[in-house]
């Protein structure tokens, strides 16, 4: 029974994020989000208790896969430039895996309540990750001397728009973006 509790929330979710991007998460209501998945509104609290929970979430879960990831990374002996292509690797994979998700994580972080100062504290952990590595890369040399700040929004805005992108070409498999985009976003800066 329980199996099929989290197939249907996971269904919900996943609905709730597509919807969110489609329509913006404001304009979404619990009814709309029930006939998307199927079921009458009352139905839907049998799963979850409020739209805010949900986008609480798909946004929170996100955040936290990202900043686990990223720390993983800092861990492993290996110098700056595989750390930064791991980093973008892993972006990658997280926004082709769930674009959608993606899109509230980017769209509609800001209507996040009772969570909101926890969200941004994952994110402003990762990005000081992000350019600690990016620093390590400059202070060893593999980098060249790049300001960090603009490198770090060249890179970030970058992948944090790839939810826009990604779905509209289901012809490009992963592996292939992960080493185009390495390249591509690294080719200027890497000595």
């Amino acid at each position: 029974m329980k199996t099929n509790t989290l197939s249907r929330k996971q269904e919900i979710y996943r609905t709730a994020a597509r919807l969110f991007k489609e329509k913006g998460y404001s304009a979404v209501t619990m009814r709309d989000l029930a006939a998307a998945v199927g079921i009458k509104a009352a139905s839907l609290y049998n799963h979850i208790s409020s739209k805010q929970q949900i986008l609480s979430e798909i946004i929170i879960d996100i955040a936290e896969q990202f900043t686990e990831g990223i720390d993983t990374i800092t861990h492993q002996k290996t110098d700056a430039v595989t750390k930064l292509k791991a980093v973008i690797t892993q972006h990658i994979t997280l926004t082709a895996d769930n674009p959608y998700g993606m899109a509230a994580l980017n769209n509609d972080w800001m209507h996040l309540e009772g969570k909101l100062d926890y969200y941004l504290n994952l994110r402003s952990q990762y990005e000081n990750t992000f350019k600690a590595i990016v620093q390590e890369g400059k202070d060893s040399g593999e980098l060249k001397d790049v300001n960090v700040e603009i490198l770090l929004y060249s890179i970030l805005t970058t992948l944090r728009n790839l939810y826009l992108w990604i779905p509209k070409k289901g012809e490009l498999k992963k592996d292939e973006l992960i080493k185009g985009l390495t390249v591509t976003l690294l080719q200027g800066v890497e000595k």
